[in-house]
């Protein structure tokens, strides 16, 4: 059965409502700031955001170039390309580091977080640092010494740990053989 006109479709399982908000958030803009840049009223931004009304198809179209995006970032949905890495397609991150970093995660444009493989020498000491949002690492060789705050502790393979990043963090490979290492964490970080 479809929605009435004006009413999200809420069975469809798209939020154009949230994916309008991320990306308005994401560039520092205000419910005003769209306004004014789409010529659209706050209190129906709002209630498109909150998915409590639907825009017309013209109204999509003005929040899409307010937000410098197509029509297709909110209602598209990722090709597969998009959403799958593939064992031989991992892209090495190249930031002049003796840690080898590759990408798992996909490449869509909606992404919250990142996934990365990384790989550390033995002996390497990264230095104390913090940044927004989660991180969670899971360790597949080697042995990591992570200091996170005061607390200071060892992860094994198998081991994971999983904390805010705004606290401070450092780590250093304290065995003999590389460690490698999963990171996932929010926000994304690299952007295509």
């Amino acid at each position: 059965m479809a929605a009435a006109q004006g009413t999200p479709d809420k069975s469809a399982g798209l939020s154009i409502g949230s994916a309008i908000r991320d990306r308005r958030r994401g560039l520092d803009l205000t419910l005003q700031a769209l306004a004014n840049r789409s010529g659209l009223s706050i209190p129906f931004l709002s209630q498109v955001e909150r998915n409590l009304a639907y825009p017309s198809l013209l109204s999509l179209e003005a929040i899409a170039r307010a937000l410098d995006v197509d029509v297709d970032y909110f209602v598209g949905v990722p090709t597969p390309g998009q959403i799958v890495c593939r064992a031989d397609e991992h892209d090495r991150i190249d930031l002049e580091s003796p840690v080898v970093y590759e990408r798992l995660s996909g490449r869509h444009a909606e992404r919250k977080m990142e996934a990365l493989r990384l790989t550390v020498p033995p002996g390497l000491a990264a230095p104390t640092i913090h940044r927004e949002g989660e991180g969670f690492w899971y360790i597949l060789s080697g042995r990591l010494e992570m200091t996170v705050g005061r607390k200071k502790f060892v992860l094994d393979a198998g081991d994971s740990a999983h904390f805010d990043q705004r606290h401070p963090y450092s780590m250093r490979n304290v065995g003999k053989a590389e460690v490698r290492m999963i990171w996932v964490g929010t926000p994304a970080i690299f952007k295509d």
